[in-house]
């Protein structure tokens, strides 16, 4: 069964915090919870992901859960525009960032900046479930 860990609504709360007061939108209570169903995934070759917010939630700020089988990743490195953190809920990840790599375990951070070349693998033998924050250039 997928389970999200219990510090998880401290993580929630940092990235709703972010959200500024001056909004277009007013949002009901409804729209504002979004608990993890497994019925809403969506598969990848090596695991699945969960959006808990797309970028067409609010104004292109995400937050989304990976999940990666042992020693598996969901793409090479890579860079882009936007920068991006990378929150390790549960398991073993290698940290690739700028040709530097380090192994890292639950309750860490990643930062990667903007046009950083960056990745994320799993580096063990069980399932890596980590968040990804970031925020989408409006087109």
């Amino acid at each position: 069964m997928k389970t999200i860990p219990k510090n998880f609504s401290i993580i929630m709360l940092c990235f709703a915090m972010q959200i500024t007061s001056a909004q277009e939108k007013t949002y009901t209570i409804e729209e504002c919870v979004n608990t993890f169903s497994e019925e809403k995934t969506v598969p990848t070759k090596v695991g699945y992901q969960y959006w808990f917010a797309d970028k067409d939630f609010l104004d292109g700020r995400t937050i989304k859960m990976s999940v990666v089988a042992p020693r598996k990743s969901t793409h090479a490195p890579h860079k882009h525009v936007e920068d991006e953190f990378f929150y390790v809920l549960e398991g073993t990840a290698k940290f690739f960032l700028d040709g530097k790599e380090v192994v890292v375990e639950a309750n860490t951070s990643l930062y990667c900046p903007s046009w950083s070349m960056h990745g994320i693998s799993n580096a063990g033998d069980t399932e890596l479930k980590y968040l990804v924050i970031k925020k989408y250039e409006k087109k």
